[in-house]
């Protein structure tokens, strides 16, 4: 074993791995009070809404993959709320945009987590609401301390909060000042709605009657109707530079129920991966697995330049596919993206150079049709009639796109994801990817404490695009949670923050766990990189062609032979790649050994197990 920055933690009991501590404690603890590895994640999944809003919030979403033990397959839960009904291409163009602002109400989409959580307690659960809802209030009333990024996320918006977002001041700006790193930190107003929703469904009746007055409550109650007001009396300020009043009414909320669907899976091995369907980027993972099936990635060193080179030639592939054929439509050739025999068609086109180019393929024959893509430093349009795009090869620009965008009125102000991964002694697993509701995003609702999801900024307001612009339907979101099943067995729920970088990252630990014996610590731990070879699924929606960017405890050696194969090489820190969260169980005879690892970077992350 290579040394880590902690173990791997290794228990019988169950384990919780999340991106805040105290949503890894508190789930640890509903554990012990006898409850399941659903009942945990939704509670660490309150906390995190409290403990990270920077990072998401109530009024975003979570794709959850859950898998009951015993089960053949898991299923999806999608708390990916929808575009509202009037959100149309045609409202949009007479605005006289050409793309979704990333801030304010114009991107505001249903908030389906609050609905996702809920369904996961309700259908797969045995806690009370109130079990799971108490520690999120506690921290929400007591406070809880801020932790550096927060504070320091707060203070790039105060102007931004004092000139434009009266309403986001009053809650992050108390008292006029800017709260401090490692001071409590409080949100009274999310505190008493939580409080409120209890007390006014406790009477309702069974545990499963008083969950869907809760539901009601959020959907088709006072929550929904403060949400319709805001949208339709405020007129925000967004990065278009403009203000505009918001698209979300109160029908849109009440017509809004979390989806229990199918995943999609590949085999890779002995393991099956089980991801989300395309209305995520989830599928990006199983077309990179399939790709590298027929590769020698098995044999190489997985810090060495070779393994770097053949994994982001990879995810370009699959990421030009994502661009040209995702999207929540039922027109995504998915069978055909993720076949083998497609697979052996794109692999082909991995040379021994970076590739400059956009490279969408052509499923079942059809011509791919991409949006206009938005060069750093350049401009490109895709080529006529959907085909082959004629691309830029200019140098692109330094960036540092590595978490999912709000703007300030300044600039690019990153904010990014969280992730809850649970087991139980039974052997249930979940994996959570929560986001949205960003106060960087877009202001707080009065009387409610929370901001809404700006998720909207991913379609796209072209015509004819699988991720268009279309009323009631969802973004093709980053958020990408994953299952790992092996020999037919659960083993495995992991996930992490990062935008678009998510697959990339979760294929990278996997990759180095499964061939090459890292144990679950080691492979979060191993320096990482990405590449920004992709359009943004966020405002600007820019993409530099051939950038790669690399953790600084990659060798020189690896760099500059990165860059003579022609990859535009970044540095980055030593330790900013990624914040993976991972649990695994396997039998030990006839006993469980359950595993976690947590991710050291932003010393924020926590695995607790035993």
């Amino acid at each position: 074993m290579t040394f880590t920055t902690r173990p791997e933690l290794r228990g019988t009991f169950g384990a919780v791995s999340s991106t805040h501590w105290l949503a890894s404690t508190v789930g640890m603890s509903i554990l012990e009070k006898g409850h399941t590895a659903f009942d945990a994640a939704v509670a660490a999944g309150f906390v995190l809404q409290v403990v990270e809003p920077h990072l998401n919030g109530p009024g975003g979403e979570v794709p959850i993959i859950v898998t009951p033990a015993g089960a053949d397959a898991p299923v999806v839960i999608s708390g990916q709320g929808p575009s509202p009904a009037k959100a149309t291409i045609q409202y949009f163009k007479e605005l006289g945009l050409d793309i979704i602002p990333g801030t304010g109400l114009l991107a505001a989409c249903i908030p389906g987590a609050f609905g996702a959580w809920l369904t996961l307690l309700r259908d797969y659960g045995q806690a009370e609401l109130e079990e799971v809802l108490a520690p999120a209030i506690y921290y929400a009333r007591t406070g809880h301390p801020l932790v550096p990024r927060i504070a320091n996320t707060i203070a790039s918006m105060q102007e931004l909060f004092q000139t434009h977002w009266p309403t986001s001041a009053a809650v992050y700006l108390p008292g006029g000042a800017l709260p401090q790193s490692g001071k409590l930190f409080r949100n009274p107003h999310i505190a008493d709605m939580y409080q409120l929703i209890l007390d006014q469904t406790k009477s309702a009746g069974s545990r499963e009657a008083r969950i869907n007055a809760a539901l009601d409550f959020w959907y088709r109650g006072p929550v929904a109707e403060q949400i319709e007001q805001f949208c339709e009396t405020q007129e925000v300020w967004d990065v278009s530079g403009r203000r505009h009043k918001g698209l979300i009414t109160a029908q849109d909320m009440a017509d809004y129920t979390p989806s229990i669907e199918k995943p999609v899976s590949v085999t890779y091995g002995d393991c099956e991966v089980f991801k989300c369907g395309p209305w995520s980027q989830g599928p990006v993972l199983l077309q990179m697995l399939q790709i590298l099936k027929g590769t020698d990635i098995a044999d190489l060193d997985p810090m060495g330049a070779e393994f770097v080179h053949l994994v982001i030639e990879t995810a370009k592939l699959a990421m030009s596919d994502r661009e040209a054929w995702y999207g929540d439509s039922v027109d995504v050739p998915m069978a055909t993206l993720l076949s083998a025999d497609y697979a052996d068609i794109r692999r082909a086109l991995i040379g021994r150079s970076a590739s400059l180019e956009v490279r969408p393929g052509s499923p079942d024959g059809r011509n791919p049709n991409l949006p206009p893509l938005r060069a750093v430093g350049t401009i490109m349009q895709p080529g006529l009639g959907g085909g082959e795009p004629t691309v830029a090869r200019e140098q692109p620009l330094p960036n540092d796109r590595q978490g999912e965008p709000a703007l300030t009125r300044e600039g690019a102000q990153r904010g990014d994801t969280v992730q809850v991964s649970t087991i139980d002694r039974w052997g249930n697993m979940v994996s959570a990817t929560p986001s949205g509701g960003w106060f960087q995003s877009s202001p707080v609702i009065p009387g409610l404490g929370f901001s809404l999801t700006t998720r909207g900024q991913m379609f796209w307001l072209e015509e004819g695009l699988n991720s268009s612009l279309m009323p009631s339907t969802r973004p093709r979101t980053t958020l990408t949670p994953t299952t790992v099943f092996r020999d037919g067995k659960p083993y495995m729920a992991l996930g992490t923050p990062g935008g678009d970088q998510q697959d990339q990252w979760q294929l990278i630990m996997l990759l180095r766990h499964l061939h090459k014996g890292m144990n679950l610590q080691e492979a979060i731990d191993a320096p990482s990189f990405h590449t920004d070879h992709l359009p943004s699924s966020f405002w600007p929606r820019e993409i530099s062609l051939g950038a790669v960017t690399l953790e600084s405890r990659f060798s020189n050696t690896v760099c500059e032979d990165l860059a003579a194969l022609g990859h535009k090489i970044t540095v980055g820190d030593a330790w900013s790649e990624g914040r993976l969260s991972a649990v695994a169980r396997e039998m030990d005879g006839d006993v469980q050994l359950v595993k976690a690892g947590a991710n050291p970077r932003g010393v924020q992350g926590y695995a607790v197990a035993r």
